[in-house]
């Protein structure tokens, strides 16, 4: 049971967390560009949102099966485990409550924009607000990489790794 645990766990944290890293730091690239474009197509934009509002919600498998692995070998109470679970939740915390809204507000200024033909207007602050969203990407970025190094030296393991 603890195998295919630890399994599901990792193919979720690659194939779900993978995507939402990739497409979260491409946004702030294409949002720029469609700004530059006098709100022309966001169609990129929006997909990349979409795909990191999609995969956010099915990203709650990454941590439960996570903390149902951490319950099968016994280690819910190690300090690597629960700094691990600390990280998780405050990058979930910044992608909820500052990545996707801040997507969703660039997408609709830009959709508003075209849709009255002014263009996108403020061009400073749509490159200010992407500056912002790459930062805040960036450290949601790190904070998944960090948890991953965990995973893997587990300080106090046994293993030898």
């Amino acid at each position: 049971m603890t195998k295919l645990l630890l399994s599901i766990h990792v193919l979720a944290s690659i194939l779900v967390v993978g995507p939402i890293a990739v497409a979260a730091s491409m946004f702030p690239r294409y949002a720029r560009q469609t700004a530059g474009e006098d709100g022309h197509s966001v169609g990129a934009t929006v997909l990349l949102h979409r795909i990191c509002s999609g995969y956010a919600i099915v990203g709650v498998a990454v941590p439960v099966f996570g903390i149902a692995t951490g319950a099968q070998l016994g280690v819910l109470t190690d300090a690597w485990l629960l700094t691990s679970i600390v990280l998780t939740t405050i990058a979930a915390a910044i992608l909820a409550l500052a990545i996707l809204p801040g997507q969703e507000r660039m997408i609709e200024s830009a959709e508003a924009a075209a849709a009255d033909g002014t263009g996108t207007g403020d061009g400073a602050d749509t490159k200010r607000v992407a500056a912002r969203l790459a930062g805040l990407t960036g450290v949601f970025n790190l904070l998944w990489a960090v948890v991953v190094v965990l995973m893997i030296v587990r300080p106090g393991s046994t293993t030898g790794a």
